[in-house]
């Protein structure tokens, strides 16, 4: 189901389609996006984000009681939506979300780079030499980052980089010590090449916030053989793709230094709410 009210720069989507198992038992009723962090749904606070910085066009994927998380929001944006609190929250009329729901059509999730690939068509309409210059935005629907800015210079600047990703590292959690990927930066700069390092390089590895700007091609040949649209349903996992791309020096990144944090397990979402109080 798709509720239009308006056109954005580029589309973004939310990862939404995790059964959050740490989660249990708030998730056995409650999909891990709309379990509340300082009063509203956690997967709203991105949503306001993205639609305060202009990109109001989003995909969502989903899998368990991915209706709950449907029914919440045609309650924002659907045809009897009030205007007035749609306005308060994100300061304009102008919102599309559109789903991709993996547990309908497949059973279950198809991971990130399975549920990215079948959500393209979304994503990215275009299917000609133009399919080229088009990129979107994918983030966390289950990290809190309240700080982080989407901001059009950012992706104007991967556009102009011709990388196939950029992502926003974070310095790594207690949860995370090792970190994921590295980064190579010159004097001065704070945009540099993502590293996929081996298990014995000594250089600091810093931890993905799950938020990026990404082109199609990643979803495509050399880097994946799922068909177009992923109609059959594939599962894969995206690090593989980013560390081959990483390979060949075709992902960015840059560090994010804000409140950042992956709500996995009750313990965190607690402590995210008693600092509000």
């Amino acid at each position: 189901m798709t509720i239009t009210l308006g056109n954005p720069p580029i589309k973004a989507m939310i990862l939404a389609a995790g059964r959050g198992e740490r989660m249990r038992p708030l998730t056995d009723t409650t999909p891990k996006p709309l379990l509340l962090v300082q009063g509203k749904p956690l997967m709203q606070w991105p949503l306001e984000a993205l639609a305060r910085a202009g990109f109001t066009d989003v995909v969502v994927n989903t899998d368990w009681l991915g209706e709950q998380i449907e029914r919440y929001f045609l309650s924002l944006f659907g045809p009897e939506a009030n205007k007035d609190v749609l306005n308060q929250l994100f300061n304009s009329e102008h919102s599309t979300i559109s789903y991709s729901h993996e547990g309908r059509d497949f059973g279950g999730a198809l991971e990130t780079a399975g549920g990215i690939a079948r959500a393209l068509p979304l994503l990215c309409p275009l299917q000609n030499e133009e399919a080229r210059d088009q990129a979107f935005w994918v983030l966390a629907g289950d990290v809190f980052a309240p700080d982080f800015v989407f901001s059009q210079a950012a992706v104007s600047r991967f556009m102009a980089s011709g990388k196939l990703a950029h992502l926003w590292l974070v310095p790594n959690p207690a949860h995370n010590p090792q970190g994921d990927f590295g980064l190579a930066l010159g004097p001065g700069e704070t945009v540099g090449l993502a590293l996929n390092l081996p298990k014995d390089d000594p250089q600091p590895r810093y931890t993905y916030s799950t938020i990026g700007l990404y082109r199609p091609a990643l979803f495509a040949p050399p880097y994946s053989d799922i068909a177009p649209g992923n109609p059959l349903g594939h599962k894969a996992p995206l690090a593989p793709l980013l560390r081959a791309a990483m390979d060949n020096r075709a992902v960015s990144a840059e560090i994010y230094t804000g409140a950042w944090t992956d709500v996995g397990t009750p313990e965190r979402l607690a402590q995210l709410n008693l600092s509000s109080e």
